[in-house]
């Protein structure tokens, strides 16, 4: 579920702007230079285009709130203002601007987190209303950040420091800070809640240690080490839906799969091989040395890696249980979606099933429809609050569309998100009678 940069390297694809996977990894959410595209990704051999979306170009930010018909979007062009459209009804519900560039966007069916490079606004999701404004958070360039997909919780983690790895956990339904983690040395560089919201995992810039950590209380329960040789980039990590495995993806060629088990001593007791011995051996000694050297002898390798055939391009992994299998999906910034098969069992190297191309070629792209579409979009006013609404397109507003927002963050008219986006269950998007039409309403 997290979002990328524009691709670098040689083999990355033009129109490649950002990816991202949804809540329940059942579609991938791609943006390119003539706007966004949705996919479906519960078949293994086939990608199907949910929706293509066209109302502006260059979309560096897509989110899909799970399987339903809402989608957020910043665009390039825009980069202050965030838009949530309805794609299957084809409207805007609304849209929403900020003091700064939006970094980063992140949903559950409660709430709707905008990070920016030093505050991070929560909005209640169902009527947009601002519930909350984090001002002066430490620095964060890249808008670093997870919110739980459990919105019973809907906890919120992001960076504490610029400088060490601390993470601070936010509870966005009580709004209140949780807890404070003191995760890593270095300064943090991806972060992800479980599906359930009991488990944090987290990564350094150097990349080189994972940690898991049990969620209110953050205490630390595994670490996991991607390697030693080199610090690495990671681009994203993200739990399977079980919780019991972590894969986590960098700028190298491998992708790790992590395992959530602790040993077990009656194994141990069962089995006394020389490997056992040797083992039980380096845990006495380890009691003796110091405390970094103890640490890497107690941290667990990857239960099961993934080689790429590309090096140096950035991608997002996830795991998801496709067709009743366990599958490994690696979106990349090639322009491809590969996935895998994953032994949950005995791990190991995954085997690849099959590879989708994101893009029906790069004649889609043309330099010239870009420039066009940037001119017809009106720059941003510069001197505009946080808080107000950028004008609505000249067209008459949808029976779905917010009419604007007082200073105070809430919708002064307009219409609430349908209540059955929220649904439990995923939305079937293809019967129009889980989109009754909306009556007016008054704030």
């Amino acid at each position: 579920m997290e979002t990328q940069e524009a691709p670098d390297g040689p083999d990355a694809q033009p129109g490649f702007i950002c990816a991202s996977f949804n809540q329940d990894t059942t579609s991938l959410s791609m943006g390119t230079k003539t706007g966004y595209r949705l996919f479906s990704v519960t078949s293994v051999d086939k990608l199907d285009l949910i929706h293509e979306g066209v109302e502006c170009p260059d979309v560096y930010i897509v989110e899909r709130l799970f399987s339903s018909s809402l989608v957020v979007v910043v665009s390039l062009s825009m980069p202050r203002r965030m838009n949530v459209y309805h794609f299957k009804k084809g409207t805007e519900i609304c849209n929403y601007s900020y003091s700064n560039n939006i970094l980063s966007v992140r949903l559950n069916r409660q709430r709707l987190v905008v990070c920016l490079e030093e505050s991070i606004y929560i909005h209640n999701i169902k009527d947009m209303k601002l519930l909350k404004t984090l001002l002066n958070t430490p620095t964060n360039p890249s808008g670093l950040c997870a919110l739980s997909v459990n919105h019973s919780n809907s906890y919120l983690a992001y960076p504490g420091s610029a400088t060490i790895g601390e993470i601070t956990v936010y509870d966005a339904n009580s709004l209140s800070t949780v807890t404070l983690i003191q995760a890593h040395d270095s300064p943090l560089a991806a972060l992800t809640f479980n599906a359930s919201g009991s488990k944090l995992a987290s990564a350094s810039e150097k990349g080189t240690v994972i940690r898991v950590f049990n969620i209110p209380e953050g205490e630390k329960l595994f670490e996991f080490r991607r390697g030693m040789k080199r610090y690495v980039s990671i681009s994203s990590l993200s739990f399977s839906a079980d919780g019991q495995f972590l894969c986590a993806s960098s700028n190298t060629e491998t992708v790790h799969i992590f395992k959530m088990e602790q040993p077990s001593p009656r194994e141990d007791e069962e089995s006394p091989t020389w490997s056992t011995y040797v083992g039980k051996m380096f845990t006495a000694a380890s009691t003796y040395l110091p405390s970094q050297v103890s640490d890497m002898m107690h941290q667990d390798r990857a239960f099961a890696t993934v080689r790429l055939n590309m090096f140096g391009l950035k991608n997002i992994c996830a795991l998801a249980l496709i067709q009743k299998l366990p599958r490994l999906l690696v979106a990349s910034s090639d322009g491809f979606l590969y996935i895998y098969n994953v032994d949950p069992q005995d791990g190991g190297e995954c085997v690849l099933v099959q590879k989708h191309r994101l893009f029906e070629g790069s004649d889609d792209f043309v330099e010239e429809k870009d420039e066009d579409k940037t001119e017809e979009i009106a720059p941003q006013p510069s001197s505009q609050s946080y808080a107000a609404t950028v004008a609505l397109p000249s067209t008459p507003p949808s029976s779905t569309t917010l009419m604007g927002y007082s200073e105070e963050g809430g919708a002064q008219k307009g219409e609430v998100i349908p209540e059955h986006e929220f649904a439990e269950s995923p939305v079937r998007l293809d019967d129009e009678n889980e989109f009754p039409p909306v009556g007016n309403q008054s704030n």
